[in-house]
């Protein structure tokens, strides 16, 4: 499914992607090549801090001016960080996207980091902390992101207690200065707007201040852990396990496997732990496919006495797939990956992450051949992929 899709990298290594469409609203981001990947375990959730802080204020805007201009021109504001990247979007009418421009440039450019902000924040980084903790739901995917990764890749994005705690002002504004050169960002518009004018006003706000960013290698590992809660009455669980890196053709096959097992109602572990035994409510999976880092999980609610059983019977669906699993069933799964995708191609947000995050592992384009890349992918790969040696697996049970 091609669009019409730019991208230029200017000479100052800033790079724009731009996609055009006619409906008049505009998605833009600004985002930093920079994450949990990127991040010591002395100073994780540095990222996550600094993303917070650049909504705090300029030198020409306070946080209020920067909400009140987007928002009162019909915009959303908002932002994320994830292993790779931190971003700052909005949405807009694209008869604004000249304010989207300025105040999104203004706060990755000229962020105050005022003492006071910053102490405040912490606080809120705190009860965010706190919070993840406290959600089961949240808290098993954390853990499950400990157990298959060594630190300081497998700590939680958010940081903890210690590492937020260490990182002051200053250690803020060097990383600051370190990450947020022209060359380590990336612009993603999509909607109706002109890519010369995108380019232009890139070019004339942004100087030629370079520099390089250190990545940690990724240490994969498979773990198993049980955790026992007082004040819970539901089992949590997540299954993990790693796939192939996106540069190897076989990551797609993980996606259909993806989708066959848990992706929705008609999946087969939907159909046999809910349909069938109606052992749990929540049998939902997905797949992280990265350069760096590829895996599939499938997450389910049920009770404390039926881990076990549920845990057996995820086993032996994975290896009734790589024993029996047909063209007819695997084409089907196809189907549905790429209608779900081209639904997805609807939402100038949605779209506007995913060419993003293509563009941190490599290419942006890329995205637009999943049709493609689905379509190509081979039973045997599928299969094989099933065939489940090393997992990880976390559950969080209530205890008596």
């Amino acid at each position: 499914m091609k669009k019409e899709f730019n991208r230029k990298v200017l000479k100052n290594g800033l790079t724009i992607l731009f996609e055009k469409r006619k409906l008049p609203v505009v998605s833009v981001a600004f985002a930093a090549r920079h994450g949990g990947i990127n991040e010591s375990s002395e100073e994780k959730g540095i990222s996550h801090f600094i993303e917070h802080l650049l909504y705090k204020g300029t030198e020409k805007r306070n946080s209020k001016q920067i909400a009140e201009e987007i928002e009162r021109n019909g915009g959303e504001l908002n932002g994320f960080t994830s292993d790779v990247v931190t971003a700052f979007w909005c949405k807009m009418p694209s008869s604004q996207i000249n304010v989207a421009l300025d105040v999104l440039g203004d706060m990755i450019k000229n962020p105050k980091f005022d003492e006071k902000e910053i102490e405040k924040e912490r606080k809120v980084i705190f009860e965010e902390i706190k919070m993840y903790h406290d959600n089961p739901r949240l808290h098993v995917f954390e853990e499950m992101h400990k157990s298959l990764f060594k630190a300081p890749f497998g700590i939680p994005l958010i940081g903890t207690i210690e590492s937020m705690n260490s990182i002051n002002r200053e250690k803020m504004v060097e990383k600051f200065k370190k990450v947020y050169t022209p060359n380590n960002l990336i612009l993603v518009v999509i909607g109706d707007a002109k890519f010369e004018d995108v380019v232009s006003f890139a070019e004339k706000n942004f100087g030629n201040e370079k520099s390089k960013i250190k990545q940690f290698k990724v240490k994969n590992k498979n773990e198993i852990h049980t955790e026992k809660r007082k004040g819970i009455d539901q089992a949590n669980m997540i299954f993990a396990y790693h796939t192939p890196l996106m540069n190897d053709k076989k990551s797609y096959a993980a996606k259909v496997l993806s989708t066959l097992m848990a992706g929705g109602m008609s999946s087969r572990l939907f159909s046999e732990i809910r349909e069938k035994r109606n052992l749990a409510y929540a049998v939902k999976g997905d797949c992280q496919i990265g350069k760096d880092f590829s895996y599939n999980y499938i997450y389910i609610g049920t009770t404390k006495e039926n881990v076990e059983k549920v845990k057996k019977l995820i086993l032996e669906e994975f290896e009734k797939v790589s024993k029996n699993l047909t063209e007819k069933e695997m084409n089907e799964v196809k189907k549905q990956i790429i209608g779900n995708y081209k639904i997805s191609m609807e939402d100038s947000q949605g779209v506007m992450v995913e060419l993003l995050l293509h563009e941190v592992d490599g290419n942006a384009e890329e995205f637009y051949e999943l049709e493609k890349k689905i379509s190509e992918v081979k039973l045997k790969d599928v299969k094989d992929l099933a065939k489940i040696k090393d997992y990880s697996l976390f559950t969080l049970m209530p205890q008596e």
